[in-house]
């Protein structure tokens, strides 16, 4: 395999590599090297100092190694040729050889280690959204003013639709099997798909959209942003993943067709599995103080913690059965955004609905012909339906209460995540906003 990525880059005329990985929060790091060294760090990796990243270290226990992922080789479509560059995602290692416990990659790679015994895979299919802003001046971002769509629409003077075109084609370069490309409901807002996979290539999939779009769309004087929720009064960024599970043979274990859903027992358990640890979940699939500004009611987000076929205000989604497609039978989580890191996301995700398989969870009945946010607290309770958290310091809080999530993180990550998190709650949660200096100043 070294072999093979020498030769690609050779033949791609890259003169620099990228060794990626990311930090708990899903920022992307990077340590960079002349092409001439890739080899050596392809045999014995390259050492960095891990104190300097968030959540890694501490200041006795800083040399790390970097282990490039061979497989994830990709040339950097917006490098200038004469100084072309490529990138590998990296695994983490301490000195004694042992991978270390805060790398989110590893999370995720420990978290499908539980499906081997069961030569099961988990699949994913992300959907994330985004907006297109244009900066007019040093202090003041708006939406793309040549961004005349709404949900689907076509336009031919529409800028942002030539721009989404760009994206696509630069990311299917890069490797990822793009579905479809439109517009979002709100304007500027933009939604990329790919193609389901298993969940360690969707997460890289994930953070390889992301910077990619904040790269491609700076070239053309725009920011890309995947903050949740970026303009008042208008529907947040959402990243919706569609989950199945499927057995050696290439099997959707999550079909049955004797069922009224055609949903297998290992389906429902799954479901009811992600449900019973949502409000946990949240802190890491909504990790942001912005993300509780998305998951309110009368913007298309989930706000209760329930599952349905034909209710898309459900936090869990069934699509309907196609005759003939068994394969695309999958659960829809619907409270994601794209602010989380995917890889903590998708191996909490997946601890979660284990864990509703192997306990054996009942799932309660869906709420397709419920309206959720017409109904009385008595009537939620009747119904066993509960709420998301309305906070970050609720979901934080959910969190620490929750030992299946907490031990999927590993005490590293679970840490380092915390202690972020905490920091900007604390610091959100001190700080006076402009809506209250304007609501407050003259009538308190």
């Amino acid at each position: 395999m070294s072999k093979d990525i020498l030769k690609r880059a050779a033949e791609d005329n890259v003169k620099f590599m990228c060794l990626q990985f990311t930090d708990v929060t899903g920022a992307v790091k990077s340590v960079d090297i002349p092409i001439q060294r890739l080899e050596t760090a392809m045999e014995e990796g390259v050492w960095f100092d891990g104190s300097s990243v968030e959540g890694f270290a501490r200041i006795q226990e800083s040399d790390m190694r970097l282990i490039p992922d061979a497989d994830t080789y990709a040339v950097l479509p917006w490098s200038q040729p004469e100084r072309r560059r490529a990138r590998v995602f990296c695994d983490i290692y301490q000195p004694d050889g042992t991978q270390f416990g805060g790398d989110p990659r590893g999370v995720l790679k420990r978290t499908l280690e539980r499906l081997k015994d069961r030569a099961w895979s988990y699949n994913v299919g992300p959907e994330p959204e985004f907006f297109l802003l244009r900066k007019h001046a040093p202090d003041s971002i708006h939406p793309v003013p040549h961004d005349v769509g709404g949900y689907f629409d076509f336009s031919a003077s529409d800028e942002a639709q030539r721009v989404r075109t760009e994206l696509m084609l630069a990311l299917e370069s890069m490797g990822l099997e793009i579905e479809a490309g439109h517009h979002e409901v709100s304007r500027g807002q933009h939604e990329i798909d790919f193609h389901f996979t298993d969940a360690m290539r969707a997460a890289d999939n994930v953070v390889t959209l992301k910077y990619t779009i904040r790269a491609l769309a700076a070239q053309q004087g725009l920011i890309a942003t995947f903050m949740p929720k970026p303009i008042f009064g208008v529907n947040g960024s959402g990243m919706h993943v569609h989950q199945s599970i499927f057995d050696s043979e290439g099997h959707n274990i999550f079909f049955d067709p004797d069922d009224d859903y055609y949903l297998s027992t290992t389906a429902y358990g799954f479901i009811a599995g992600q449900m019973a640890h949502a409000r946990a979940l949240a802190a890491i699939v909504a990790p942001t103080v912005n993300s509780y500004k998305r998951i309110v009611p009368g913007y298309e987000a989930p706000v209760y913690v329930c599952w349905a076929q034909i209710n898309r205000s459900a936090m869990i989604r069934i699509p309907s059965y196609t005759p003939g497609r068994e394969g695309s039978t999958r659960a829809e989580l619907r409270f994601p955004d794209p602010s989380c890191n995917p890889y903590l996301a998708f191996a909490v995700m997946l601890s979660a609905g284990l864990d509703g398989i192997e306990g054996e969870f009942s799932c309660p009945p869906p709420v397709n012909e419920l309206n959720i946010y017409e109904m009385t607290e008595t009537e939620l309770s009747e119904q066993g339906i509960s709420q998301l958290p309305g906070s970050l310091g609720e979901a934080l809080d959910e969190l620490d209460r929750d030992p299946v999530i907490k031990e999927t993180l590993g005490p590293d990550a679970y840490e380092a995540f915390v202690r972020a998190k905490r920091s900007e709650w604390d610091e959100y949660r001190t700080r006076v906003m402009d809506w209250e200096v304007e609501y407050y100043l003259e009538t308190a």
